[in-house]
Formats: structure tokens, C-alpha cells, sequence
């Protein structure tokens, strides 16, 4: 059993390439967020129950529940808390769903540091400069 989920600026990162877990969670502490991985959406709505964390950040792509039925999830459970989506595969079609099923954002891989930053930022309600 993963222990509670931290409060304040966790953010549960869910990709299923661990070379792309590894960079986001690089980056994420590296601008004073505090990652939380996970492999796959199961195991982050498995994890649900020991707390919910500030924000999320979910591949769209990934075996079992993708990024988008993580969010379906998410709202039919009525767990609020803002989603960022990310794709190496963007469509307009996954843009529309993902908006509609209440994604915060939406963007694709590779993506900049800043963009991801401000995402977090705005995802935190937190405007203005950077936490580094």
C-alpha cells in the first residue's frame, strides 16, 4: 500500500514510460512541486483513497485507462482537482474530449519547461513569477 498522498502542491504524475515519469519528475521538483508517480491510472485512483493530490498530470495513451478515461473517472466519481493533459499523439478530436471532460489543460510532448511551469502555476492559483 503507497503511503497517504502529501498535501499543498503535490502533483500525481501517471505515464507509463518510466523515461518520461523519470523527466517529469525531474522537472517538477526541480520547479518546487512535490511528484508523485504513478505507472498507470489504476494505480493513481487506487491511491485515490489515501488522498487526492493538487493537481494531476496523465498521458493520453497508456494500456488499460488512457489519460481520457482517467478523467471520465475522475468526474463521475466528482473528484475535482485540475487535470493536465499531455500526448505525444495530439488531435483535435482528444482536445475537444479532454476539454469536455473537464481537463485543466491540454498539450503535447516534448513541451518547455516555462509552459509546463505556468500550467502548475495556474493549476495551483498561483499567478505571477516563478517558484524557482
Amino acid at each position: 500500500m503507497a503511503e497517504a498522498l502529501p498535501k499543498g502542491h503535490a502533483v500525481a504524475i501517471v505515464d507509463d514510460d518510466p523515461a518520461i515519469r523519470a523527466a517529469l519528475d525531474r522537472l517538477t521538483r526541480s520547479l518546487g512541486f512535490q511528484p508523485i508517480l504513478f505507472e498507470s491510472a489504476e494505480a493513481l485512483l487506487s491511491d485515490l483513497q489515501a488522498g487526492v493530490p493538487g493537481c494531476i498530470v496523465t498521458d493520453v495513451q497508456m494500456p488499460g485507462l488512457g489519460g481520457l478515461d482517467l478523467l471520465k473517472v475522475l468526474m463521475d466519481r466528482g473528484v475535482r482537482v485540475p487535470v493536465i493533459v499531455v500526448t505525444a499523439y495530439p488531435s483535435k478530436a482528444s482536445h475537444e474530449r479532454a476539454l469536455a471532460l473537464g481537463a485543466f489543460a491540454y498539450f503535447a510532448k516534448p513541451f518547455e519547461a516555462d509552459h509546463f511551469e505556468r500550467c502548475l502555476l495556474n493549476a495551483f492559483g498561483e499567478t505571477g513569477t516563478s517558484r524557482r
